[in-house]
């Protein structure tokens, strides 16, 4: 089968387009012809190789950790799921390779595909779904009426996080360049903060929950606008030790992860604000659930550009630049 395929990691990743052998399949698996995938940071992140100690990747790889398609076989033990039944996923950690024409997942992290969306925009949808729903949801326990900011609102998840936390009741700030305040704005935000023009820090007071995908400064920023009891959830780091646990992690790897976070845990500690960091796991269950508000209108797709399987690096160069608005999709040409 045709797959997007690299051979080294580096800061420019430079793939091919090439063959690769048909997915094997285990008897939870489900075997599914890919439709449409999408671009996300973390395969940058992946193919620069930043992630190559935590989750140690076989080279060559294929990147790709978003897949909407059609089920084409199943294994022995999944019976909720049958050929022909049209699906959205995000694989496994140790199985991503969606940036090729089939891929095998297990069956628990596959669900339905919202029936309202086409192919294409439920490819956008896995990974930055699940972790607006990990942050918000399970991790923040967002509740009515209560106050958030969601940092880089154009963004693959930030566009997806307000919705949801709108759906959930919340008053939610955002921070955008200036080109995007109305953007982020149509999409429900109630505060949009433009900040090349404004310093989020000055501007919010007594926020019960912070979702960053920023770098330390605003991560340590953000602790000012949150009021004691509140939480700052980030999906860009740095990790816990609790991370560590969760993953599996040898020991070392842990005290280096308690050394990374030690400062900003102490930081928010001394505020009364719980630090946590959220590293997006595959999950049916809560895919189905997101299919559910899709299809009823609350959460909407939003696409930017879309590129073929043979326009891959260009648009792993696109999302690196930017300047994307929302999701970068992938069409994958279905054979025959």
């Amino acid at each position: 089968m045709k797959a997007f395929i690299i051979d080294r990691y580096g800061k420019q990743i430079l793939g091919r387009l090439g063959d690769i052998p048909s997915p094997e399949m285990k008897p939870d698996d489900v075997l599914i012809q890919i439709h449409a995938t999408s671009i996300n940071p973390l395969d940058i992140k992946i193919g620069r190789g930043e992630f190559k100690f935590i989750l140690p990747y076989t080279l060559p790889l294929v990147l790709g950790s978003d897949v909407a398609g059609t089920v084409v076989a199943v294994g022995s033990e999944v019976h909720h799921f049958k050929p022909g039944d049209e699906v959205y996923a995000r694989p496994d950690h140790d199985r991503i390779g969606s940036f090729a024409e089939f891929i095998a997942i297990k069956s628990s992290s596959i669900a339905l595909k919202p029936t309202t969306i086409s192919m294409v925009e439920a490819g956008t949808l896995p990974l930055v779904a699940l972790t607006a729903w990990q942050a918000l949801v399970e991790t923040a326990k967002i509740k009515r009426g209560q106050k958030i900011l969601i940092h880089a609102g154009s963004g693959g998840v930030g566009s997806i996080a307000i919705q949801l936390a709108k759906y959930l009741g919340a008053f939610v700030a955002t921070t955008t360049s200036s080109s995007n305040v109305e953007w982020v704005r149509a999409l429900g935000a109630d505060v949009v903060i433009d900040y090349r023009q404004q310093d989020f820090v000055e501007s919010l007071r007594d926020y019960d929950v912070v979702l960053t995908s920023l770098g330390a400064i605003e991560l340590k920023k953000s602790l000012g606008i949150i009021k004691p009891g509140g939480h700052l959830v980030s999906i860009s780091g740095p990790p816990t030790p609790q991370f560590a646990d969760d993953q599996k992690l040898a020991w070392p790897l842990k005290q280096i992860m308690r050394l990374l976070s030690r400062g900003i845990r102490k930081q928010a500690q001394a505020r009364g604000v719980t630090y946590t960091f959220v590293f997006m796991r595959a999950d049916g269950n809560q895919l189905a659930k997101l299919a559910t508000l899709i299809d009823q209108g609350a959460i909407r797709p939003v696409v930017d550009r879309v590129y073929s399987l043979a326009e891959a690096a260009e648009a792993l160069a696109y999302l690196g630049s930017g300047r994307a608005k929302g999701k970068v999709g992938m069409r994958i040409a279905v054979p025959g």
